[in-house]
This record gives C-alpha cells, structure tokens and sequence, in this order.
C-alpha cells in the first residue's frame, strides 16, 4: 500500500520538486499540499496522511509550531522535517521519533526517509498503542527547537584570503559570493578575498538560506545587499548589488520566479 503522504512548503517549485523526487523514489501517493503552517493543519486534519514532509522555515507558523499543534492533537501521521539549516544544525534532529531532509534533498536519502516512515506506519498499524507511547513528544520537538535556534544564532564568521592576509567577517556582512575559473571570491564593503571552500553548495550551507539566495549557479547575494533590480530581455533581471563597484549579477531563468513572489515584482 503506498504511503499518502502531504507535502508543506511555502515555495510551490520546493513543493514541486519534493512531489517530483517522491514520485521517483515510489510507494508514495502525494494527497496534498500546502504552502503554510494554517494550510497545513487543516490539509493534515481533513486528508488524515501517514506521512507529512514539513519545511522548518516557514513565514508565520514554523514546521516546529506546526508539529507541535500535530502532537498536541494526537496526530498519527509521521513528520519528516524538511530544513536548510547547515549540517552543524542538523545533530539537533537526531531523535528516534522524528526524521529530517537537508536541502536541497538528495534523492538516496530521502529513500531511506521514506523506508523508515513505512516501517513506522506499519507499526502504527500493527500496534498502536506501543506506537503512540514510543512517537515524538513536546518535549522532544522543545529539545530539538532549542539546539537548532543554539547553532543556528551563532554569527557565523568566515575567512576569507585578502592578499596574503586572512580576514575573518561576519556572514550579514557578505554582500556576494561568485565562482569563477574554480575560485570563489567574497565581497564585503570594506574587502574582496577568496574563500578556502571548494564549491559555492559548501558555502551556502554555512549561510542563512533565508537571506543568502542562490540566484545563479555561479553566484550566490545577500538579498539585504541588493542596491537595484534591473528588468533585462526574456522578462529575467539584473541585479546590481551595494558594493563600491556596483556588481551586476545576473538572475538565471528558475531564481527570476522565485525573487518576483519574494518582492511581489
């Protein structure tokens, strides 16, 4: 029997990509979607799923206050937590009863998620009494909250190589960060240096995702750091961003329809 699961996103291409892999993966009927904490609690109520893939970060209602509101009210439905929160944040979901995805999702382990959603569904099946006493609690999701806000509110601080000097500067202060001939360069107000990571995927994970936007795959800004949207040909956009130079960066076909519902453009 396949799992009937709810994907809750506030982005509709996250939704869709999440269906998208889901529908590769197998065994898994998508019944529902939502694309807010409120939407989510009445899908969840009126579709009664076996599975609910939740992003964290949500405006309003996060995925916490809406797993909350599902454990209050006994829900059986698995939580599978979606999250950009970078790998030092992750150890935090690391509870028995609850499982989590990293994005973007790797394909292979959201196949073992669903594996373990299945097996725990059967179980639920087969006895649930021992099921409910052996889910998630309140105080499981509290410890889990609390750990991620931890890691998640240090300032993150990176190095970056000015000369033959290393700098260290507060992630809020990165305007962008572009990859070009295997080297990424970091622009603040003040300094332009290289990063030690590799590829710009390594340094997005140690970014804010809600605030470091991947809007090409060569480059990756500080949405507080753009100074001015330039309309361009095929209805995509140029971004000049606050630093001296005033840095064109240009926005690829996919990010444009994302940074239009972001700024109601």
């Amino acid at each position: 029997m396949d799992l009937r699961a709810i994907v809750v996103d506030d982005e509709q291409l996250a939704r869709d990509e999440l269906g998208y892999l889901l529908g590769q993966v197998g065994g898994v009927e998508v019944i529902g979607q939502a694309g807010n904490g409120l939407e989510a609690l009445t899908t969840i109520d009126r579709l009664q799923p076996d599975v609910v893939f939740l992003d964290v970060q949500m405006p309003g209602l996060t995925g916490f206050e809406v797993a909350r509101r599902l454990v209050d009210g006994g829900a059986d439905a698995q939580i599978i937590f979606v999250t950009a929160y970078d790998q030092h944040a992750i150890e935090a979901f690391e509870v028995n009863a609850v499982d989590y995805l990293l994005k973007p999702v790797d394909p292979t382990r959201l196949e073992v998620a669903v594996q373990r959603a299945r097996r725990r569904t059967d179980f639920n099946r087969v006895d649930p009494e021992r099921a409910a006493a052996s889910g998630v609690s309140n105080a499981q999701l509290e410890k889990i909250v609390q750990l991620v806000t931890e890691r998640h509110s240090r300032r993150e601080r990176l190095a970056i190589k000015v000369g033959e000097r290393f700098l260290l500067v507060h992630a809020d202060e990165i305007i962008y960060a572009s990859l070009a001939d295997d080297k990424i360069t970091v622009v603040t107000p003040q300094h332009a240096g290289t990063s030690n990571y590799r590829t710009l995927d390594e340094l997005q994970a140690r970014l804010d995702p809600s605030v470091f936007w991947r809007v090409h795959r060569s480059h990756l800004v500080n949405i507080n750091k753009i100074k001015e949207i330039v309309p361009w040909f095929s209805r995509n956009y140029i971004l000049r961003m606050k630093d001296a130079k005033a840095t064109e960066i240009p926005v690829s076909r996919t990010q444009t329809r994302r940074l239009r519902e972001y700024l109601k453009l």
